[in-house]
């Protein structure tokens, strides 16, 4: 399908007797900027939103896919399986670890191969399939969007090449992942942080690590925010990070970053409040709290 520019809908798609809206590039752009912690990307693709969620609200979900590269690419839809390290990081897996259930058996997505000319942009339709059928619980796959590079056709190799000795050529392949969880039952996920700390080795990139504790069912996503208040009670944001995620079975994960050095800021003294809530997308909830007294 291809798309036209500058417009909000690009074209339509008629489906079981059903008309979708296409959006175009300018629509996505539009999105991304109004709402930028819900897209990912990676390369010249974008993909919005970023994670898929079936929890009873809808069946049925539009991933858009944009290319802002300068050039036409092709990209192969796949489910892949993950698993969440304490650290964050992910490895692929083929069998589930214990208290880890895959849901990729209970959803369609079509097309699975998307063919994106610059500047254009393609819908992606997921669905769930027999919810019914499944247990109290959280399922979880990936989708895997995989750019497949250009092959170089007989007879348009480069001329001037010596054949004397051995030549290796390395194409990259650049690929995002993006979790499809879908939920049944009801949520009983709590969160708690503990072993709050500073790090002030660099004085220009002070860094404030923590633990995360999950129990429950469900997994845990959302948004971490610090704020440093003074002995004399200014507060002041020195720190954000959003879309931190404790994935099913996984009960707890070490978290990092880096906070702002901001004028005027002395992390020496007052205390940081640390905060972990709900995404800034969805209605405002507060997970977990932690303090910590500074010397």
């Amino acid at each position: 399908m291809s798309s036209r520019r500058l417009l909000f809908c690009r074209s339509s798609k008629t489906y079981k007797g059903r008309i979708f809206c296409l959006p175009s590039l300018f629509a996505l752009i539009a999105i991304i900027y109004l709402f930028p912690f819900n897209s990912v990307g990676q390369g010249n693709l974008l993909v919005t939103p970023r994670r898929v969620v079936f929890d009873g609200s809808s069946k049925s979900v539009d991933l858009n896919l944009a290319n802002i590269g300068q050039d036409t690419a092709t990209y192969a839809i796949s489910m892949v399986q993950m698993r969440m390290n304490e650290d964050g990081s992910f490895e692929m897996i083929t069998e589930p670890d214990e208290g880890q259930q895959f849901a990729n058996k209970n959803i369609r997505y079509y097309p699975r191969t998307v063919v994106l000319p610059p500047d254009e942009a393609q819908v992606v339709k997921v669905q769930l399939l027999r919810e019914k059928t499944l247990e109290p619980g959280e399922y979880r796959s990936h989708f895997y969007f995989r750019s497949i590079p250009k092959l170089v056709a007989l007879g348009e190799e480069e001329a001037d090449i010596d054949t004397s000795g051995i030549s290796v050529r390395l194409t990259p392949v650049f690929g995002i992942t993006i979790p499809a969880i879908v939920r049944i039952g009801e949520s009983t996920t709590k969160v708690t942080m503990t072993d709050v700390a500073l790090n002030l080795e660099d004085v220009s990139a002070p860094k404030i690590s923590l633990n995360f504790h999950r129990t429950g069912n469900f997994s845990t996503y959302g948004d971490l925010t610090v704020e440093h208040v003074s002995p004399s009670g200014v507060v002041t944001k020195v720190g954000a990070a959003n879309g931190i995620a404790v994935y099913t079975p996984n009960l707890k994960r070490y978290f990092q970053f880096e906070l702002t050095q901001t004028e005027g800021i002395d992390f020496h003294s007052g205390k940081l409040n640390v905060l972990f809530s709900a995404p800034n997308d969805v209605e405002p909830e507060k997970y977990a709290e932690a303090e910590l007294k500074l010397r």
